[in-house]
């Protein structure tokens, strides 16, 4: 019997299990979806560091300098350091993990499709089929399960954060490769929500090119596939280029409460626990937080799973995201002056949630004060509703 199972190997899965053995904190078996529907297509995750890190072999391109575009078309470039924007590619990420999990006695890794999970007398056991069609059942004192739900908690706000990518290769050189573009809002903007475009340079002459909205409902495939050819040639001037491949998925952006223990010894991690940053999306560094508590609790003889967001965070995104919703505050304009009028490192601190009262106090009066008052005053009287879970992606952010 393993001390650890964990179900499923996305970034949430992975990141765990590599903590809990580099650190010794416990034994582990990751099961892991064979080929099929139920397998996730390769991914993109970004996040922000500094140094040498723990997954160094595993990111394909960082950028030390970032920049927003307002709709006025004006261009907000900064520099972050210390920190750097990192991107990790999930084949590359998986490659890594398991090849760490196979030079230790104390992991292993399962191909197999995860029926049930459930409590038993003294921890847990997942019921699995094999690609050969095997039944197996796997015991563990703790299980932690990073499937995505089959319906979301209810929430007073559900808005989408939905994407299409292009990774595309120009004839000539037309990419900064030191800088990335987190937001640029020359494009379009929707009836309801907010629309922008995300350029991740990885050669002079290639990048992932996004077209992202926060909004209630994803679009088509071809509605994507126009927004990102308009994004791609007419604002950013390029003509002669190839789309290699391309990557599209769906985030729920909500206020939420993501219950993160299912029972004594079972615990839902990643966006299932709650760890997608609500107003952001951002889940990657929340992941890496969550699973260092994980360890660290584990090695104390706790079965728990901390909260990967402070209660104000949280707070702070509801009231956002529902400005958001409701229309009160213009997105575009929103996160432009957001990323004008604070100074990059607190707003960087900001996103991954790891600000000061007083600091998040200084940020607030830089926001439409009387709008997020009064949606602040309103959200304690709305009702919570349940919303259907979307398909869920795990984006770039």
């Amino acid at each position: 019997m393993s001390d650890v199972v964990v179900v499923g190997g996305g970034a949430a899965g992975l990141s765990l299990a590599h903590r809990l053995v580099v650190t010794g904190a416990a034994t582990v078996t990751v099961v892991e979806p064979p080929e099929g529907p139920l397998r996730p297509p390769q991914r993109t995750w970004c996040y922000w560091d500094h140094g040498a890190g723990d997954f160094d072999e595993a990111v394909v391109a960082s950028w030390p300098l970032l920049r927003v575009h307002g709709p006025d078309s004006s261009a907000l470039t900064f520099d972050p350091a210390p920190l750097s924007y990192r991107m990790v590619r999930s084949a590359a990420f998986e490659r890594m993990v398991y090849e760490r999990l196979a030079r230790t006695p104390n992991g292993r890794f399962l191909r197999a499709t995860a029926d049930s999970v459930r409590n038993v007398p003294g921890g847990a056991e997942v019921r699995c089929t094999t690609p050969d069609g095997r039944t197996l059942t796997l015991r563990a004192r703790h299980v932690y399960d990073s499937r995505p739900l089959r319906a979301l908690p209810p929430a007073r706000t559900r808005l989408l954060q939905h994407f299409r990518g292009w990774f595309v290769r120009t004839e000539a050189d037309r990419f900064d490769t030191a800088v990335a573009e987190l937001m640029d809002f020359r494009v379009p903007q929707p009836r309801h929500g907010l629309a922008f475009g995300y350029v991740l340079p990885l050669t002079a002459d290639r990048a992932l090119i996004e077209y992202t909205e926060f909004s209630r409902t994803p679009l088509t495939t071809a509605a994507y596939e126009v927004m990102l050819g308009h994004y791609t040639r007419e604002i950013l001037g390029l003509d002669a280029f190839a789309v290699e491949t391309a990557e599209q998925g769906v985030i729920p952006m909500t206020d939420a409460r993501f219950p993160r223990r299912v029972g004594p010894a079972v615990f839902r991690i990643g966006t299932a626990g709650g760890a997608t940053r609500p107003a952001t999306g951002y889940t990657f560094a929340a992941v890496q937080r969550q699973s260092r508590a994980i360890a660290a609790a584990l090695r104390d003889g706790r079965g728990t799973v901390p909260a990967p967001h402070r209660r104000r965070a949280l707070a702070m995104d509801a009231v956002l995201l529902r400005a958001l919703d409701t229309g009160r505050i213009d997105g575009p304009a929103f996160f432009t002056d957001l990323f004008r009028r604070t100074p990059t490192q607190c707003l960087l601190r900001f996103l991954d949630g790891a600000t000061s009262i007083r600091e998040e106090w200084s940020i607030g009066l830089r926001t439409p004060v009387g709008a997020m008052l009064r949606t602040a005053v309103e959200l304690p009287f709305l009702p919570r509703r349940p919303h259907p879970a979307p398909r869920t992606g795990e984006s770039s952010r």
